[in-house]
């Protein structure tokens, strides 16, 4: 009589991350497209990013696309990547033109060595500090050398457990990050940071970093 294969459990932050952005996909996609029109500094990194990259990019954690979006207008050939379908439901729907499936950042659904660059814009927010190495070395896995990455996230260093968020109940934990520490992680895990933003967000500060597989 064979044995039963083990049963894989996803790790509680990845369900916890998906159930809550199906519930707020529709809210976020309306406010978060209106905030990225008010951050000039921002598409400024993404622009410096988009001249780097040789090759096919993924934004990974691309929520309802308006990353994704932007990069294609910059001439990238890009693809979008997000943990809720209801998220990539609604992209597909903003930008048909546009690719989009549903993966998770911890395993990727892409070749090794396969693209040019890489976008994770705020999107390991909900990762938990001890998955960044394994995030960060899917990165890596999924580069080609000389590959560019650029990473954006919230400064600090605290969990969050909000209960509520774009006015729906939400489940997810998140994390604020001291560059320094993400810096070193990346390294770690095989790239070169090349240039480091910190700015002034909304309701605390913000860091970009660009990085260099090699």
């Amino acid at each position: 009589m064979p044995l039963a294969s083990p049963t894989v459990t996803e790790p509680l932050f990845l369900t916890a991350t998906r159930e809550s952005y199906d519930i707020v996909a529709e809210d976020y996609a309306v406010r978060v497209g209106r905030l990225f029109d008010q951050e000039p500094i921002s598409r400024a990194m993404l622009a410096a990013f988009a001249e780097q990259v040789r090759g096919p990019v993924a934004d990974v954690g691309c929520g309802p696309g308006h990353v994704t979006a932007h990069l294609a207008s910059l001439g990238l050939d890009v693809t979008g990547v997000d943990l809720s379908p209801k998220m990539v439901e609604i992209a597909r729907r903003m930008h048909p033109d546009l690719s989009f499936f549903v993966g998770s950042m911890t395993a990727l659904d892409l070749p090794d060595g396969e693209l040019g660059g890489l976008v994770a814009w705020w999107s390991i927010f909900h990762v938990p500090p001890e998955v960044l190495p394994e995030v960060f070395s899917e990165f890596r896995r999924t580069l080609a050398p000389g590959g560019r990455l650029l990473v954006g996230f919230h400064v600090g260093d605290e969990r969050l457990s909000p209960e509520m968020a774009y006015g729906h109940p939400v489940t997810y934990d998140a994390y604020l990050l001291e560059p320094g520490r993400v810096a070193d992680l990346l390294g770690q895990a095989g790239f070169e940071v090349t240039a480091r933003l910190t700015m002034e967000g909304r309701k605390r500060p913000q860091s970009c970093l660009s990085a260099r597989a090699v």
